[in-house]
C-alpha cells in the first residue's frame, strides 16, 4: 500500500471510531440492527469511496464489488446480518438482479456450508419483501 492510501485508510477508521463514540460513548450496547434502521442505505459518498473511484480507479465495477462483498459476508456465516442487508440493497441499486445475488450466495455454499447459505438467502428474501412493501 502507498503512504497516501495508508493515511486515507487510517483517517477513515478514525472517523468511523469517532462516529461510533458519538452514537454510544461507552460502546457497550451497540446494536447494528438499530444502525440499519437509522441508515438503511450506504450514503452515495461512502459508496463511491469504497466501491467507486477513490480506492478502485480501475478494474471491477460497483455491482461486481458488491456481489463479492455479499459472497464474503455469506462465507462468514451470514452473521453480519445488518451489513448483509445493506449490501444487498446497494447491490440491487447498483444493477444486480435478484438472480445474481442468489447465485452469489449459492456459490458460497461450497465454502461456508448450507446453513450459512440458507441464512443469507432468508436475509435476501426479507430485504426483497421490505423493498416491495416500501414501493406500495
Amino acid at each position: 500500500m502507498t503512504d497516501a492510501f495508508t493515511k486515507l485508510f487510517a483517517q477513515m477508521l478514525a472517523s468511523g471510531q469517532e462516529m461510533a463514540r458519538a452514537f454510544n460513548p461507552a460502546l457497550e450496547h451497540v446494536d447494528m440492527r438499530a444502525m440499519e434502521k437509522l441508515v438503511p442505505m450506504m450514503p452515495a459518498d461512502m459508496l463511491e469511496m469504497w466501491f467507486g473511484k477513490t480506492f478502485n480507479r480501475e478494474g471491477l465495477d460497483a455491482k461486481t464489488r458488491l456481489l463479492l462483498t455479499i459472497g464474503a459476508i455469506t462465507v462468514q456465516g451470514a452473521l453480519a446480518e445488518p451489513q448483509l442487508r445493506i449490501t444487498i440493497r446497494q447491490a440491487l441499486r447498483a444493477g444486480a438482479t435478484k438472480r445474481e445475488i442468489a447465485e452469489t450466495i449459492f456459490q458460497m455454499s461450497m465454502f461456508s456450508g448450507l446453513p450459512a447459505m440458507q441464512k443469507a438467502l432468508e436475509i435476501a428474501q426479507s430485504v426483497y419483501e421490505e423493498d416491495e412493501e416500501d414501493e406500495e
